[in-house]
């Protein structure tokens, strides 16, 4: 991945995005009205992203995946691809936020059974994304990893401002935002630690 370049987003991202929320959404019983009462995300929202027909923004899908009791990562998995441990440079699919311009990429092996996932994360010069959702219903643990530049992450009221090689760890129990002050961007690694990340949809 190269920093700073404008990363198309491809056309079959948004249906594999469909295809985990409804999968997800059905091995946990829940109505699209449940759903939407639990995350803070509407109705027809919702309905538009399971049928491929929208292109939400990190914040939207991110507490679609709260609601869902997952990582957001998960909601990127590819479930086509068959079960391997090995994961290939060339496999990956990336994905970039209409908002804030970020672009991410799972660098796990899809749908091999793990309480891991690691994520490549590209955070554009002046950018930021602020992700609402407070306390969840499963408990999820993450590491922030600076590869290049530096990025300010503020978990709550704690501002936390991280250089290349700094490692901030946390839990996802509060609101967070994550903000490149500077004129470069900022490229970090995101590792997520949940039990029920790799059990549901499988």
């Amino acid at each position: 991945m190269k920093d700073g370049a404008a990363v198309p987003v491809p056309a079959a991202i948004n249906s594999r995005i469909a295809g985990r929320v409804r999968a997800l959404r059905a091995d946990l019983g829940m109505t699209l009205d449940t759903l939407a009462a639990k995350c803070a995300v509407s109705r027809s929202m919702i309905s538009l992203v399971e049928r491929g027909e929208s292109s939400p923004t990190a914040v939207v899908l991110e507490k679609i995946a709260t609601g869902l009791g997952v990582p957001l990562a998960t909601l990127f998995d590819d479930l086509s691809a068959a079960a391997n441990p090995v994961s290939r440079r060339d496999e990956r699919t990336t994905w970039r936020d209409p908002q804030s311009g970020y672009v991410r990429r799972n660098v796990s092996p899809a749908n091999f059974p793990s309480p891991l996932q690691i994520v490549e994360v590209v955070l554009p010069a002046g950018a930021s994304v602020a992700f609402e959702t407070g306390p969840r219903d499963v408990s999820v643990h993450q590491q922030i990893w600076v590869q290049q530049g530096s990025i300010e992450v503020t978990l709550g009221n704690t501002i936390h401002r991280l250089a290349q090689d700094d490692c901030l760890a946390m839990q996802l129990n509060q609101p967070m935002n994550f903000r490149n002050r500077t004129r470069n961007s900022a490229r970090y690694i995101v590792i997520i630690a949940s039990a029920r990340a790799r059990a549901l949809g499988r």
